[in-house]
């Protein structure tokens, strides 16, 4: 493999970590064999939707070699803010990425920061760290504070394409539907939204649409959508997959895997 795959991976919350019997649980496993057993990437990259950038026009990447978790979620059981992901940051491939950043015109900052539960509750699913933890360096980069510019974001993983080239894996987490607000109700009803449905459709029409400026111009568009405030009433959770669309590039996107529930989306690309 001449350059590695680029994932988007909808990363659900802290839940998921334990819920082994939900349809989700094995395809994230799956996914982490395909990546550590054919892939067998130098480091990992990964843009979350739960780090936007505090500085206006700006992205930050993490330099930290010590990666703490950052539980940032709220009235859980005391165990959630008790869980564990052995890793390991890399410096030297933060000072690449702000590189390849400046290079396209992206102001890039270092920060240090820990691991949010964008990723670290897919990626304890994906690489099994009780069984074997992952050897290979992880580091975290931001999106940009505005969550509205599908466009800079698309460039922002444009900018990072030549990691692809480095064997260093590109991992975008967010969700294809995400409605917090809709959440409780639909869990006593049972009821699926239809704009979760709608939107994922939509999506995956756009993802799956023609490499380049027609891809580009679909993925913008989805933010246009009349179901689009409803399936995300802000657009962070959705910006990492037009992060992901950039990084990779004139390459075929391919929706591997989806679930509708209630308010939200499990989606995998």
């Amino acid at each position: 493999m001449s350059r590695t795959p680029v994932y988007f991976v909808s990363h659900g919350g802290p839940s998921t970590m334990y819920e082994k019997d939900h349809p989700v649980f094995p395809k994230l496993e799956e996914i982490g064999r395909e990546i550590t057993q054919k892939v067998k990437p130098s480091a990992i990259v990964v843009f979350s939707a739960h780090w936007q950038a505090e500085r206006p026009n700006t992205i930050e990447v993490n330099v930290s070699e010590n990666e703490p978790l950052l539980y940032d979620f709220y009235g859980f059981p005391k165990h959630y803010y008790m869980e564990k992901f052995p890793n390991k940051g890399s410096p030297q491939l933060a000072r690449r990425v702000m590189q390849l950043l400046g290079e396209a015109g992206i102001q890039a900052v270092p920060e240090e920061r820990g691991l949010d539960h964008g990723v670290f509750v897919p990626f304890k699913i994906m690489f099994s760290p009780e069984k074997k933890p992952l050897s290979i360096p992880i580091v975290q980069v931001s999106l940009f504070d505005d969550d509205t510019d599908a466009a800079a974001h698309i460039k922002l993983g444009k900018a990072v394409q030549k990691l692809r080239e480095e064997n260093v894996q590109v991992i975008v987490s967010g969700m294809a539907v995400h409605n917090l607000r809709d959440l409780w109700m639909t869990r006593a009803t049972g009821q699926t939204m239809p704009y979760s449905v709608s939107f994922d459709a939509a999506m995956k029409e756009a993802v799956e649409s023609k490499p380049g400026d027609d891809r580009n111009k679909a993925m913008e568009g989805l933010l246009r959508r009349p179901d689009s405030r409803k399936a995300h009433p802000s657009f962070e959770h959705l910006l990492p997959i037009h992060v992901g669309v950039g990084v990779a590039g004139n390459d075929t996107g391919r929706q591997l895997w989806t679930l509708p529930e209630g308010s939200a989306q499990s989606g995998y690309s």
